[in-house]
C-alpha cells in the first residue's frame, strides 16, 4: 500500500481521519510522536504527513499531544500558531518539560493498548 502525503488527493481524507481518531484517544498528560502515529497506521503516512494532517485537524482533536521524535514541540515555527501554545497546553495537562524544552518520552509517551495507559504519578513532596 503506498504512503499518503499531504499533497495527495483522493483517499487522503480517509487516512487523515484515522490520524484524528488515534490522536483523539491520547489521554490527557500523555503524548505520541509523529513517527509513532505513522508506524501505527501501517506507515501509510510519513511522519511529516502526520504533521501536515495535525496542522489541519478538526476542532476537538487534541493536536497538542503530538510531539516530534525528540519530544519537542513543533508548532512554534508556524506563522499562524502563537509561540509557546503547545507547551502551555501540555503543561496545563501535567506534562513537564526538561531544561532543553523537550518532554521525557520514556515517561509521557502513550502506547495504545500498552502498559502506560495511566499518566505517571508524581512523587509526593517531602515535608
Amino acid at each position: 500500500m503506498p504512503r499518503v502525503h499531504g499533497d495527495v488527493t483522493g483517499k487522503k481524507d480517509q487516512v487523515f481521519r484515522s490520524v484524528y481518531q488515534l490522536v483523539s484517544r491520547i489521554p490527557k498528560g500523555r503524548v505520541m510522536t509523529y513517527g509513532q502515529i505513522a508506524t501505527l497506521l501501517a506507515s501509510r503516512l510519513s511522519p511529516r504527513a502526520v504533521g501536515w494532517a495535525m496542522h489541519h485537524c478538526p476542532a476537538g482533536v487534541p493536536w497538542q499531544r503530538v510531539v516530534n521524535a525528540s519530544g519537542g514541540t513543533s508548532t512554534d515555527r508556524l506563522p499562524d500558531m502563537p509561540t509557546g501554545l503547545q507547551r502551555a497546553l501540555l503543561t496545563a495537562e501535567g506534562v513537564e518539560f526538561r531544561p532543553n524544552d523537550t518532554v521525557d518520552l520514556e515517561r509521557y509517551r502513550w502506547v495504545p493498548g500498552g502498559s502506560r495507559a495511566k499518566p505517571p504519578r508524581r512523587p509526593k513532596a517531602r515535608t
